[in-house]
């Protein structure tokens, strides 16, 4: 299992709020990776260690499997004159993800499927949409953290299959973008980390534009 201790953060998180455009979107810079990351004090550090501890340590241990399977799923709403974040990268559109962090929904379907794997909290309780410490927060962060509970338990990935369901935009060109920045997350080869792209065919609120989700299966393997 994971030890408590794992949930001191090093990687430093930004904690300034997001806010609109106007609502007649200016041209949209290139794809990018997020370049959001700020300092993080020491003492927020030794504060979240402490906060976090007992939902962790409360975890029941894993048993020492050959492999373990998680599943992640996350949906955010979308709204225009926000940034629209993707694995780590800022997708040109005009709207983007209404979310108390980045909402970055494919990271955040991640994070779960491997915190489920482990058998642990999922990340609303890591990581709550109530504490203003995360408020703008690189969902970066909370992949590092993922990753290192699941190194701690003494599990590599196996592989990764992620599917994005969108209206707009169009994912098919910066999607080799989006997997690298994923895989370099994961510290994974590209040959384990499958990520797909789907429309909703028009239909509800995915289909209509107001919506993004993912879905994300990984598998464990004992090291």
């Amino acid at each position: 299992m994971a030890s408590a201790s794992s949930l001191f953060l090093a990687s430093p998180i930004a904690t300034a709020p997001r806010t609109r455009t106007n609502a007649t979107p200016s041209p949209l810079p290139p794809a990018r990776p997020s370049l959001r990351l700020r300092q993080q004090p020491l003492a927020v550090a030794a504060a979240l260690q402490a906060e976090h501890q007992p939902a962790v340590a409360a975890a029941p241990k894993p048993p020492a499997l050959p492999f373990r399977v998680g599943h992640g799923f996350d949906l955010h709403r979308l709204e225009p004159g926000l940034p629209l974040i993707i694995g780590g990268i800022n997708i040109p559109h005009d709207r983007g993800c209404e979310a108390h962090s980045d909402g970055d929904v494919l990271l955040h379907c991640v994070v779960d499927a491997i915190l489920g794997a482990l058998g642990l909290p999922d990340i609303g309780q890591i990581f709550p949409d109530t504490d203003p410490r995360w408020k703008g927060a690189e969902s970066s962060v909370f992949m590092r953290e993922a990753v290192k509970l699941m190194h701690e338990a003494g599990y590599e990935l196996g592989n990764l299959d992620a599917t994005l369901i969108l209206q707009k935009p169009k994912l098919s060109p910066l999607k080799e973008t989006i997997r690298s920045n994923l895989c370099d997350l994961l510290g994974a080869d590209p040959s384990v980390v499958n990520l797909k792209a789907k429309t909703h065919e028009k239909v509800d609120s995915l289909g209509e534009n107001r919506s993004i989700a993912a879905h994300t299966v990984v598998l464990l393997m004992r090291k």
